[in-house]
């Protein structure tokens, strides 16, 4: 298992448009998922443990954010006959058991995690209401075991900050996590 780091943060760049299937049944696009606010376009999977450790926060910090207009949207691209454990039917029970309050989508082709350049599991997206990228930063200190609960909220915060000035800190620690398992060529 590789741990990878994800890139600083490419302020302004534009969020590329998908339509993917996801766990509900329906396809979804870039801009069914984008809110008034925002987008979060979170890169995960089923059997990262840095995913695992930090499901619940994610489910928490997505439920905030709607509140304050940002859209947040799960991505799975991680290469299924490698790691059947992220196939879709995984999928769809980890989006249930926990009460996941945005889409899942499964990126089959793994051209939409290309298209955003995404590099590990969890890697984070967050743009602004134009969607423009304003955060590329981690969740919070939580690596393979989950931060303490009064650890600052990096993502939240940053978030709750394009929410309401459009921009994101200038300041940002990189999400750190499994790098994404991409199919063989």
């Amino acid at each position: 298992m590789v741990s990878t780091e994800t890139p600083l943060c490419d302020f302004g760049a534009p969020a590329p448009d998908f339509a993917l299937p996801g766990v509900d049944g329906r396809i979804w696009t870039r801009d069914q998922c984008k809110g008034p606010r925002g987008l979060l376009v979170m890169f995960i999977c089923n059997h990262c443990p840095y995913v695992k450790a930090i499901r619940d926060r994610l489910v928490r910090d997505a439920r905030e954010l709607a509140a304050l207009g940002i859209g947040c949207v799960a991505i799975s691209s991680n290469d299924v006959n490698d790691y059947p454990e992220d196939s879709f039917d995984h999928m769809k029970q980890v989006a249930e058991a926990f009460h996941f309050p945005f889409p899942y989508l499964y990126d089959e082709s793994q051209a939409v995690a290309r298209a955003y350049g995404a590099v590990c599991t969890p890697d984070f997206f967050g743009y602004d209401s134009e969607l423009g990228l304003q955060y590329r930063g981690r969740l919070d200190a939580s690596r393979k075991e989950a931060a303490p609960p009064d650890v600052r909220r990096d993502l939240f915060e940053a978030m709750k900050q394009v929410a309401e000035t459009g921009a994101g800190p200038i300041e940002q620690i990189p999400s750190m996590g499994c790098s994404i398992k991409w199919k063989a060529h």
